[in-house]
């Protein structure tokens, strides 16, 4: 694996590029990669990037984003199959008739959509953000796609916004049952919840903690406590244990993986560098539309 490691970075040093990697990503990708973050921290860096190429170890729609902001780079995305469950529930047809139901009312979509549904909304956000995005628009009823648990998590946050969300989610998150938390908080009775808001609103609930991936992470990096139960994907769990040895972190449920995620591994970011495989192209029309949904995020978050 280091003769790997050494290959794809003099191959990134070469070609000037740059390796983002998303933290459900395997861990050891964490050895190649530049910056390792969620998607708002991800989106940060792929707008300032002066790196010729950019690596994208995550699912299609974030490789997508990136192509958005960059549009004169060249993107790829180390495993073409990586897509999104979530994002795929909704398309451009199925989003224009949501809208037509609820017309003339502000439209955030979560970051994992499609550039096509980015193109027709009003503003982008991610979970860390999306409280602050629902509230910069100063409205009292909003549409929220495509996950209706993030949705309805901000509409509790903010109690003053009528919320209205299409019926999406992340299968990953909703594998995780209020059962689930109650058992491992019987067994573990000292432990902090720390949960992500796609979860289930009665698993939200339980938790301690709710927040982004980030969010989670910094929470139980920074908390007093030594004993967490961590319900997300595991790879925040593998980067957790990894870099707080002195901790107990303790995966909810151990099927909590994102198939998708973690498509991608060493041999397929070498491939990527060394042959150019897969590049991301996005239509100039709806990449100009889409724009300024992501634009207007990354101003309301600076």
């Amino acid at each position: 694996m280091q003769e790997l490691i050494k290959k794809i970075r003099e191959l990134k040093s070469r070609k000037n590029a740059v390796i983002l990697a998303h933290c459900y990503q395997n861990v050891e990708i964490d050895e190649v990669a530049d910056y390792v973050g969620d998607s708002l921290y991800l989106s940060r860096q792929a707008a300032k990037t002066d790196a010729d190429v950019i690596v994208f170890a995550g699912v299609f729609f974030m490789a997508q984003t990136a192509k958005i902001l960059n549009p004169t780079k060249t993107v790829l995305l180390p495993r073409k199959e990586a897509g999104c469950l979530m994002a795929d529930m909704i398309n451009h047809d199925q989003l224009i008739e949501f809208k037509s139901k609820h017309p003339g009312m502000p439209t955030v979509c979560y970051i994992n959509s499609t550039a096509e549904v980015k193109a027709e909304c009003d503003i982008c956000c991610t979970s860390s953000n999306a409280v602050k995005i629902v509230e910069s628009l100063h409205a009292d009823e909003i549409l929220f796609l495509p996950d209706t648990y993030l949705g309805k998590w901000v509409e509790t946050k903010l109690g003053n916004v009528k919320v209205t969300t299409y019926p999406g989610y992340c299968p990953t998150h909703l594998r995780i049952k209020p059962d689930d938390i109650l058992s491992m908080k019987e067994k573990y009775p000292k432990a902090k919840v720390l949960a992500h808001p796609e979860c289930h609103r009665e698993v939200v609930k339980l938790a301690d903690y709710v927040g982004s991936t980030t969010g989670i992470m910094k929470f139980a990096t920074e908390s007093d406590d030594k004993q967490f139960i961590i319900a997300t994907e595991k790879g925040v769990a593998d980067r957790l244990k990894r870099d707080n040895p002195n901790k107990e972190f303790i995966l909810v449920k151990e099927n909590l993986v994102c198939h998708n995620m973690k498509w991608n591994t060493l041999e397929d970011i070498y491939n990527a560098l060394a042959y150019n495989q897969y590049e991301i192209t996005v239509d100039k029309e709806i990449a100009q539309k889409a724009i300024g949904c992501i634009d207007r995020m990354l101003e309301v978050s600076k």
